[in-house]
């Protein structure tokens, strides 16, 4: 009889906790997003993950337009530190991208998640809507990581049908550090089916980051000769290009010479070479606390003196939107009360912004090295570094440079890889180095945000990744 009732209130248990699951689901679907053009077909969430005692993340889940069950879930983080992955949904691979109008949405061919459920999550707190309920919003590397892994074991909580789903994390730029360091917490806890990592144009190593943007910028003709002789003249042990330090050297006259190559690239669009820099409403006027140059050029007096003078200026508004960047729209849409209220997003929290401006961040990490080195030496896990290579703000030499370092057994050498364009030719798509558990693979005329620039050929890479494809 004892017996009996114990099993009786085990169920119990059991059943209430399933219902509590399914409600709190049920709780976060999104059913009438403002601004759509028609009815979709796939289930989409929208609410908040317990990352702490005090800490609730924001996250956006999106399930699969194709077999959302057997699907692979996968995790997608944006930059800064404190930049919204919000901007990976809906201007990058997101199955709905936003219209200049801040009003309307328009439907994505090539998203992500006509193969796979995404979870576009922003971290950390403080980011979008994401939010502390004490007020304090000090951060740094490890305690992202943490909260993010955090985060992601409530949501399988949640949604358990897709814990048994092979798992990916991916992101892009800062998310070169938050990537490897969730993706190392996650490969330690080993409770999720965890099979590997993606990065696009991420911040692999800080000071290899400048140094190879120093040889990009020559090679795309942004210098001149005289100052590509200064260059490597002040900053080049012996003149020898294989001997180059740019990122902290003491010679004066090679400070000078980058300080002038910082001063160009200022004036140009930092996450696309070729594109114009964007100069609406959110950023008229404005500069950037969140501008690359200030990071890639931290240890040269001549630019951290001019960073100084920016932030002094009354005169300017300093903002956290990116430079050159588009997001009027996004922002306009997020801020809506009707699309705040159909992403059940929390009573009384701050205006939406792209960037955040009460996240308080500490960098711990400027060489991801000892993170893709754990990951790969356990031969369990896959990664994937991609770059656009018209990007300046983490450019394809630097991440091209990092992955070879690994000292990885080549499969296939550097070769072009190739997609199928809309009139069914078949094009070269940008180039790769295969590797035994990583693949570094270039996409020919992105920038920084691979996926808005290179829909197609991006969907093409992502489908390779999580499904183990060899780059044709």
């Amino acid at each position: 009889m004892v017996y009996e009732y114990t099993m009786w209130a085990l169920l119990v248990c059991l059943l209430a906790g399933v219902a509590s699951s399914l409600a709190a689901v049920t709780s976060d679907e999104v059913v009438d997003l403002p601004g759509l053009p028609s009815a979709i077909s796939f289930k989409h969430y929208s609410g908040y993950l317990n990352a702490s005692a005090t800490h609730r993340l924001h996250y956006w889940f999106v399930e699969s337009q194709n077999n959302p069950a057997s699907d692979p879930v996968v995790l997608w983080l944006n930059g800064g530190p404190g930049c919204s992955s919000l901007d990976g949904l809906l201007s990058e691979h997101g199955p709905f991208l936003i219209n200049d109008d801040g009003k309307t949405l328009r439907m994505n061919d090539f998203a992500w998640n006509t193969v796979a459920n995404v979870l576009y999550l922003e971290a950390p707190v403080g980011v979008g809507y994401s939010y502390s309920t004490d007020g304090i919003y000090e951060m740094n590397d490890d305690s992202t990581a943490a909260d993010s892994l955090a985060a992601l074991k409530y949501f399988f909580k949640m949604f358990p049908e897709f814990a048994a789903n092979e798992f990916f994390i991916t992101g892009e730029s800062y998310g070169g550090i938050y990537v490897p360091s969730l993706s190392v917490l996650v490969a330690r806890d080993g409770t999720l089916n965890f099979r590997g990592w993606g990065i696009g144009n991420g911040m692999s190593d800080f000071n290899l980051n400048t140094d190879s943007l120093m040889f990009f910028g020559n090679y795309h003709g942004l210098w001149g000769e005289q100052l590509w002789d200064q260059l490597t003249a002040h900053c080049c042990s012996g003149g020898q290009l294989n001997k180059c330090n740019f990122h902290n050297n003491t010679d004066a006259d090679c400070q000078g010479a980058v300080g002038a190559a910082s001063n160009i690239i200022y004036g140009l669009n930092i996450y696309n070479l070729y594109d114009e820099c964007y100069t609406g409403e959110m950023n008229r006027h404005q500069e950037s606390k969140n501008h690359p140059i200030w990071q890639l050029f931290k240890h040269n007096p001549h630019v951290s003196q001019q960073h100084k003078q920016l932030l002094q200026k009354p005169a300017v508004q300093v903002t956290v939107v990116p430079p050159c960047v588009n997001v009027d729209g996004m922002t306009q849409y997020l801020n809506r009360v009707e699309v705040r209220a159909a992403l059940h997003i929390q009573a009384g929290l701050h205006d939406w912004t792209i960037c955040s401006d009460i996240l308080h961040y500490t960098r711990q990490y400027e060489d991801m090295k000892p993170f893709y080195m754990e990951l790969l030496s356990s031969g369990k896990y896959r990664g994937l570094v991609y770059n656009g290579d018209v990007d300046m703000a983490c450019n394809f030499l630097m991440d091209e440079w990092f992955v070879d370092s690994l000292k990885q057994k080549v499969v296939e050498p550097y070769k072009a890889w190739h997609y199928e364009a809309a009139d069914g030719s078949t094009q070269v798509a940008g180039f790769t180095k295969q590797f035994k558990n990583i693949n570094f693979v270039t996409i020919k005329g992105a920038g920084h945000m691979v996926p808005q620039n290179k829909p197609r050929p991006s969907l093409e890479m992502f489908i390779n990744f999580i499904h183990n494809k060899r780059f044709s």
